[in-house]
């Protein structure tokens, strides 16, 4: 069955750098686009970026610049490394794959930015 084990959330000051990884398994983890998501207190999920298969990047606006999605297809693995974090970044973060119509998703791992 389908795994992700989101890790590598904590808190941070602003300005700060967090990297998350996202670990999957039960799947044919190269053949698909991953994506992260993140939901803060009182808002709705929302789409931070995503990853194809064929390595091509999106980003929501309001991350760009500052965030990287990368995959690494040997370890089933993606990351979100996040730079010059800001307060308005803080929320749990969530791995999610799209396969057919189904969405799977992790635990979450929670990021905190202080001012």
């Amino acid at each position: 069955q389908v795994q992700l084990e989101e890790s590598g959330g904590g808190l941070v000051q602003a300005g700060g750098s967090l990297r998350l990884s996202c670990a999957a398994s039960g799947f044919t983890f190269s053949s698909y686009a991953m994506s992260w998501y993140r939901q803060a207190p009182g808002k709705q999920r929302e789409l931070v970026a995503t990853i194809t298969s064929g390595f091509s990047r999106n980003y929501a606006d309001s991350v760009k610049g500052r965030f990287t999605i990368s995959r690494d297809n040997a370890k089933n693995t993606v990351y979100l490394q996040m730079n010059s974090l800001k307060p308005e970044d803080t929320a749990v973060y969530y791995c999610n794959l799209k396969r057919g119509n189904s969405g799977y998703w992790g635990q979450g791992t929670q990021v905190t930015v202080s001012s």
